[in-house]
């Protein structure tokens, strides 16, 4: 990832006190005021090094208080700032609100010093980016400290080397003699100069997750959140804020991730004068974390990337982070097997035969990989009973689960098996055993999801019970895949165990019981390739990418259905992390018949795999299918680390969806296109492409163009629709659903 073309550098201005976070593309300033205060100067593309204190502007105005006495001019209001409180002179919303214990939330936080390091500090207990060696940032951490309570906070500012990056955190230590509350604390506080941004976000339900949102800001407050217990399928825990001229390829934009997989706050608030306050972090609706004399509490971390290519630029740092310095261990960068899974074959309707079968036909068509969905383990014949029984059905599988693993890997194939860890039936051993290890509030009747309960993973024994559930089965399967599912958000959130004052901590405590389970399994099994799910993409977010490098993008695997999900996907997140799958027709979602040409041409940008029953297709299905497994095993890699670049929006076009991917070295690039519905008589289409070499020729079939052509000319998508179909025509027949890949190989011009 570094080959060094640039270097990270914080400089410190003794004389300004002003502090410049720079890479060469971008630069991030801020100064120390006179009493102590942060404030923001600037962030965007790289400044040369100067003072810049002549940005921080103040004026008199009306109705405006003032930090000291017979001073007119230094308001907090009317200042950028990196760290605001609310009650001193700033009346927006602050990054931190603390209850004192005699009621107060006043506080006054004021530099008191900070250190620069290499490389980049781990959050304890928290998913976060990562280095491998420390010349790849630079980290700064700023210190201050509110005098009356003795309470210090840490800001960490890291910056990337090779890419825009910047990533924030906030560390508070309670260094006095009472307890504090924690009400709010804001992972990222940004004060921009001004409001004119679009703001887009990723926004849907379950079956049409991550579509794309956009609005202008206005002055007020607008906001994304999740107040289900996980990022949701409602909101992800991303915004951009792009200026009103940037498009995929140009211009500028400022994305916004948050690593974290429960309740959070994304907002944008625009005062009356048009300064725009972006702020990321955990969200205080329900939270509030008790801060005992000489403990600590971290806030997850938040990404800022800027880009001045527009939203793909931005796009293409995010998904060289994530699939480079999120994502870990040896799945990271290997070539994902081509799976089948057996749910929308089978549901619960399966015995090691039927199983078996399957997975023969599976093998004889290439793939690599057997995973066994739900209804394996415990009493589990109907979605009421099960969960949290992690051993063999013996009814289904009476040989036990290790004779199944055995067979499927005898026939060349890896197996794994679905888990949903961290919920439990009422008809369940474990329930019965522990029926106080349910989340609930006492006295007052349990509201379910899906015929199941949560379990309180903020306590440890819990946690403890079902790791050890899960490695007996793990050895003795010899698994090398799990599919980790979530399949209802979080109620009647109370622990029994907690006084009073700490039921605002059940929330993030539970978030950090499922960490670190993932921690101890990725630890002990580090062979084991972890997809994440959510009833398909309901806890999507950065911080599963940490445990789980590729994550189950939607329980809606319609392929026309999924060009929309896997486009808004992409805007965040590398196709290396978003599973996608071949699925049976009648769509089990939508009931729509998809050719399984189209089904496969959507599925192969992404982890790459099946959802049918092989032995069901024709002999025509099944020769297809025997080509694209053929086709995704000769060009995954690429897939998976190329460059993206989306070229025609399902939620602009409509009817036309295109994207391609492009080899590090332009050498290889894919190109996929998309249409919805036919057309009568439709004009002649040509298609800009992106990221190619203008002194290389790429071959398409038999033919020969050049980089500088197909970037600038264009390729022909025209099909037979442009005429009369039925007409003698050059063209392939066309057809509703229908789609086309091409793959360019290049060679050097003469």
């Amino acid at each position: 990832m570094i080959d060094h073309k640039n270097q990270a550098t914080i400089i410190y201005q003794e004389k300004t006190q002003q502090f410049h976070l720079s890479n060469g593309e971008i630069s991030y300033l801020f100064q120390v005021s006179s009493d102590g205060k942060l404030l923001h100067l600037y962030y965007g593309k790289a400044l040369p090094e100067k003072d810049y204190s002549h940005l921080i502007e103040m004026h008199h105005r009306p109705m405006t208080t003032y930090r000291q006495e017979n001073d007119l001019i230094y308001s907090l209001e009317h200042l950028k700032q990196e760290f605001p409180e609310y009650g001193t002179t700033d009346f927006r919303h602050p990054a931190i609100s603390l209850r004192q214990e005699n009621g107060s939330r006043l506080t006054d936080f004021t530099y008191q010093s900070h250190k620069v390091i290499d490389g980049k500090p781990k959050l304890v207990n928290l998913p976060a980016t990562y280095v491998e060696e420390t010349a790849e940032t630079k980290t700064l951490i700023v210190t201050l400290r509110d005098v009356l309570t003795n309470v210090t906070v840490e800001l960490f500012y890291t910056i990337f080397s090779e890419l825009a990056v910047i990533t924030r955190s906030h560390r508070l230590i309670n260094g006095g003699s009472q307890v504090q509350a924690i009400e709010q604390l804001a992972s990222l506080s940004l004060d921009l100069s001004d409001a004119d941004y679009e703001w887009v976000q990723l926004s849907g339900a379950w079956g049409r997750e991550r579509s794309v949102k956009e609005r202008y800001l206005q002055q007020g407050v607008q906001s994304i959140e999740s107040t289900r217990g996980i990022s949701s399928h409602q909101h992800n825990p991303f915004v951009a804020l792009k200026r009103k001229n940037t498009d995929e390829f140009q211009g500028e934009v400022i994305g916004a991730s948050f690593v974290y997989s429960g309740n959070f706050l994304i907002q944008a608030e625009v005062d009356t004068w048009d300064v725009t306050r972006l702020q990321v972090g955990i969200n205080p609706f329900g939270f509030e974390w008790k801060l005992e004399p000489n403990a600590t509490f971290t806030s997850p971390e938040a990404i800022l990337v800027y880009s001045n290519a527009g939203m793909n630029g931005m796009s293409q740092t995010f998904h060289q982070l994530f699939r480079k310095r999120l994502a870990r261990g040896q799945w990271r960068e290997k070539d994902r097997p081509v799976l089948i899974n057996n749910w929308e074959a089978t549901y619960f309707d399966f015995n090691e035969e039927k199983l078996v079968n399957i997975a023969e036909k599976a093998k004889e068509v290439g793939v690599e990989l057997f995973v066994l969905d739900d209804g394996w383990f415990g009493e589990r014949n109907t979605d009421h009973a099960g969960l949290g029984d992690w051993f063999v059905n013996e009814d289904r599988l009476p040989n036990g689960i290790g004779s199944l693993a055995e067979r499927i890997r005898g026939l060349g194939l890896k197996f794994g098996l679905w888990f949903e860890p961290e919920m439990v039936n009422k008809d369940s051993k474990l329930f019965r055993d522990h029926p106080d290890w349910l989340i609930h509030t006492p006295g007052r009747k349990e509201n379910h999801g899906r015929n199941q309960f949560v379990l309180n993973f903020a306590f440890d024994e819990v946690v403890d019970n079902i790791f050890d559930q899960m490695c007996a089965i793990i050895d003795e399967s010899k698994l090398d895949y799990i599919k980790w599912d979530m399949n209802r958000p979080l109620t009647d959130v109370y622990d029994h165990r907690l006084d009073f004052s700490q039921q605002g901590e059940v929330f993030h405590r539970y978030v950090l019981g499922v960490y670190r389970l993932y921690e101890m399994l990725v630890e002990k099994y580090p062979n084991v390739l972890f997809e994440s799910c959510s009833s398909g993409g309901g806890r999507f977010d950065p911080g599963m990418l940490y445990y789980a490098p590729q994550t189950w993008a939607s329980d809606d695997s319609d392929a026309i259905e999924r060009l929309k999900i896997q486009y808004g996907t992409s805007l965040l997140y590398p196709l290396s992390s978003i599973g996608a799958h071949v699925s049976i027709v009648p769509n089990h979602q939508t009931n729509r018949l998809t050719p399984i040409e189209t089904r496969g041409n959507v599925a192969f940008f992404g982890a790459f795999g099946y959802e049918l029953d092989l032995n069901q297709l024709s002999e025509d299905e099944i020769a297809i299918v025997k080509e694209q497994i053929c086709f995704y095993k000769e060009y995954r890699s690429v897939i998976h680390n190329g460059s993206f670049y989306r070229l025609i929006s399902p939620f602009e076009e409509g009817n036309e969806t295109a994207w391609m991917v492009v080899s590090q070295d332009k050498k290889i690039a894919i190109v996929g296109h998309y249409k919805v519905l036919n057309e009568v008589n439709r004009s002649y289409h040509r298609m800009a492409l992106k990221g190619l070499d203008v002194d290389f020729e790429y071959q398409i079939g038999n033919q020969l163009y050049s980089g500088a052509e197909l970037l600038n000319a264009g390729w022909i998508t025209t099909d037979a629709s442009s005429g009369q179909i039925n007409a003698q025509n050059v063209r392939p027949e066309t057809h509703d659903f229908d789609s086309r890949v091409w793959v360019l190989t290049a060679t050097e011009k003469e």
